[in-house]
């Protein structure tokens, strides 16, 4: 009895690795107001990643970096993750609930290059210094927890300052 227990533990365990592993993805930007709300709920932040059409830099960012990032359980506690094609025409909605294209959006951000990888509040103040391209691959992941560990620690921040007894 305790054999067949621990297999059916093991095999849960191995499909519900599996399926988490399939759903990890960076998904196309919708609704940013949206997202700043599920933001709110885990006192997190919202990444945005800005990409560009054939962006070799671009994959490797999503592919090397937010895509594993973005199936894990810590960064899923802490941050939204979505992305943005500076160049596209698919529809979104701003911060605000404004209706645009992520063309327009990127442009509304003042982003020239991709990959570029910003993080905001659930207001859509920027909250961490932007991390633009990818000039050293070997510290890019440690660039990217930098912004968004500095993103929750001011967001956490102001709200801790917020409760009774708070700074």
């Amino acid at each position: 009895m305790k054999q067949t227990v621990r297999q059916l533990v093991a095999w849960f365990a191995i499909l519900t690795c599996g399926v988490t592993l399939a759903r990890a993805e960076v998904p196309w930007a919708r609704d940013l107001k949206q997202d700043a709300a599920a933001a709110r709920a885990v006192h997190g932040v919202v990444l945005l990643i800005f990409v560009g059409t054939e962006c070799s830099y671009c994959e490797t960012a999503l592919n090397d970096f937010l895509i594993p990032m973005s199936g894990n359980a810590n960064y899923l506690a802490k941050v939204v993750m979505r992305r943005v094609d500076s160049s596209g025409f698919r529809d979104l909605k701003d911060f605000r609930g404004r209706k645009m294209s992520h063309r327009q959006f990127s442009g509304d951000q003042g982003v020239r290059l991709t990959p570029t990888v910003r993080v905001f509040d659930s207001t859509g103040r920027e909250v961490a210094k932007p991390v633009i391209g990818i000039t050293t691959p070997d510290y890019y992941g440690y660039y990217l927890d930098e912004a968004i560990d500095q993103g929750v620690a001011k967001v956490r921040a102001r709200l801790d300052s917020l409760l009774p007894g708070g700074s």
